[in-house]
């Protein structure tokens, strides 16, 4: 099926849209968050990303921030710091089988929990609690804590996702140690069912005390076989 290629006005349209549902849904709040988007040619090229300290929920398209290929700002509101991290998931993903068009960050309440020493300690946010958590999140490594902006975040990030494609098993989504998950996926859209998966999969993590078990490897191995999954 060929892939409906929006325009940069439509893209505008799409992130303030995803980030209303986002924010009247609970998985984000306050001015947490953001969404950016890698643009083609035909688009502009460069960047859209949301403002520094807005809110998700109250996008204005006119305003996002536009920058050039290299990062520097064109137009809209002062861009979000976590630009650096963004453009590093877009160049070390491309040309991978998961390579990021959009990517979402949020501090989803489920997820963070995780992170903070609740019966957790591990390589990967999440075990493999559920087909659909197989599917369509898949591995979730923890990237260790650095405040919010740090250049060696965006380091360490893209040094993970060269590790996960090296082993065949390339990654669409990280876990900052105590700031949230960010996700990507060629749209919006599905940025978000990405980040809706993954919360909800947190949720169910709480929920059983960490005490649900994982799908077994013939489980798995089936879903890589009938799906093609990268787990």
């Amino acid at each position: 099926m060929t892939q409906v290629i929006l325009t940069q006005a439509q893209l505008r349209e799409e992130i303030c849209r995803v980030g209303k549902s986002l924010f009247d849904r609970g998985y984000v709040h306050a001015t947490a968050g953001n969404i950016s988007v890698k643009l083609d040619e035909e688009q502009g090229g460069g960047f859209l990303i949301t403002p520094t300290d807005a809110c998700l929920g109250f996008l204005d398209p006119a305003r996002l921030a536009r920058l050039d290929d290299v990062g520097q700002q064109i137009s809209g509101d002062r861009a979000s710091k976590t630009i650096a991290l963004h453009r590093q998931i877009y160049f070390a993903s491309a040309g991978s089988a998961t390579a990021a068009r959009c990517i979402i960050h949020t501090h989803s309440t489920h997820c963070v929990a995780l992170t903070l020493g609740i019966s957790f300690s591990s390589e990967v946010l999440l075990p493999a609690l559920t087909p659909y958590f197989v599917m369509k999140v898949g591995h979730v490594p923890m990237i260790s804590y650095h405040r919010p902006g740090d250049p060696q975040a965006a380091q360490e990030v893209a040094d993970v996702i060269a590790k996960y494609q090296s082993k065949g098993k390339p990654i669409r989504a990280i876990m900052l140690d105590r700031l949230g998950p960010n996700v990507w996926h060629d749209s919006p859209a599905a940025a978000m069912a990405v980040l809706e998966e993954l919360e909800e999969t947190a949720k169910l993590w709480h929920l059983s005390a960490g005490a649900a078990s994982e799908l077994s490897e013939s489980a798995i191995a089936e879903l890589r076989q009938t799906f093609g999954v990268f787990w």
